[in-house]
Order: structure tokens, then C-alpha cells, then sequence
């Protein structure tokens, strides 16, 4: 059964719209610092985030580094992967914050 079936289609993904929400919400964690396309975790970059035309691109770092860090890239292509790499964005920052202490 599609879409069609119900007479509905899902709305379409806009990366500049999802951009601007995923924005605000990674500034609401608090624990990071918004420079340019990207944030920063304690002076090191952590995040880059980018709004292509059918897609978000966003790097999210292995490690905390105050050097060029080694980067996972993903791209983001609706708001389930949205919500899922907001998700990761949290899970990474408890475990480095945990491996701090």
C-alpha cells in the first residue's frame, strides 16, 4: 500500500527549513558554542552543518580535537535522519564529556 492509497503524500524535505531547527535545538544542549556553520565543544570543533538542495551535510567529529579531527560525515536527507543525527550528536557529547572525568 502507497502513499497514494490514502489520498496523502508526505511533505516534501526542505534542508534550509530543517537547518535553521536542527540549529536551535543543538544550541539548546547548552554544552556547545555556535561558530560560523558549525559548533564547538570547549574551543575544539565538534560539528559542521551545511544545507544542500536536497540534503543537510553535516560532519559530526570522532573525538574532540583542537586539531583538524577526524570526521563522520552524513547527509541528511529527511526528518527521521534529522531526529537520528540529533540523537547521535547527543549520545557522542554524554560519552565525551563522561570520558573527561
Amino acid at each position: 500500500m502507497s502513499n497514494d492509497d490514502f489520498g496523502f503524500a508526505p511533505p516534501a524535505f526542505k534542508p534550509a527549513e530543517a537547518l535553521v531547527s536542527l540549529k536551535r535545538s543543538l544550541r539548546d544542549l547548552r554544552t556547545l558554542t555556535e561558530r560560523g556553520d558549525g559548533f564547538e565543544l570547549k574551543g575544539a570543533q565538534v560539528l559542521a552543518l551545511s544545507a544542500g538542495e536536497t540534503a543537510i551535510d553535516a560532519k559530526l567529529a570522532k573525538r574532540p580535537s583542537r586539531q583538524v579531527p577526524e570526521w563522520d560525515r552524513f547527509a541528511l536527507d529527511s526528518s527521521a535522519a534529522v531526529r537520528k543525527f540529533s540523537d547521535e550528536v547527543k549520545k557522542r557529547l554524554a560519552r565525551w564529556t563522561e570520558e573527561e572525568r
